[in-house]
C-alpha cells in the first residue's frame, strides 16, 4: 500500500505519519487490495474562529475509490475521524457485495462448505 501526504499551510513531521500509517493500518487488513491512500492535510490561510484543521483522504482500489473529509482541532483527531469513515466505507462495500451474491442466487459462493 503507497500511503501519500499532501499538505497545505501544514508541516507534515515524522511523528504525524506515524500517527496516519497506524490509524490507516486497520484499512489495509480490512481491504487487502488497497493499493494507495492520499491523505490531505489542510490548515487554511484564513481559518474559521475556532482554527479548525481538515484532512481529506481518498483510499483506493481497483474499481473503486472511498473518500472522506473530517474537520478538528488538531490534525490527529480529525485523522482518527476520517480512519473511521473510511472504515464504515470498506464495511458497508463489502456487505453489498454479500447481498449481491445472495440476490443472483449464488448462496453457495457466499455460504462456507460442510
Amino acid at each position: 500500500m503507497d500511503l501519500t501526504y499532501t499538505s497545505r499551510g501544514v508541516d507534515v513531521d515524522d511523528e504525524l505519519r506515524r500517527t496516519a500509517t497506524h490509524k490507516l493500518a486497520k484499512l489495509e487488513r480490512l481491504e487487502p487490495r488497497t493499493t494507495r491512500i492520499d491523505l490531505e492535510f489542510i490548515s487554511e490561510h484564513h481559518p474559521k474562529p475556532d482554527g479548525t484543521k481538515r484532512v481529506e483522504a481518498a483510499l483506493r482500489i481497483p474499481r473503486k475509490t472511498f473518500r472522506a473529509t473530517a474537520e478538528a482541532p488538531d490534525l490527529p483527531t480529525a485523522l482518527d475521524r476520517v480512519a473511521q469513515k473510511l472504515d464504515r466505507q470498506v464495511r458497508d462495500h463489502h456487505g453489498k457485495k454479500r447481498r449481491w451474491l445472495h440476490r443472483r442466487g449464488l448462496e453457495s459462493a457466499a455460504a462456507p462448505k460442510d
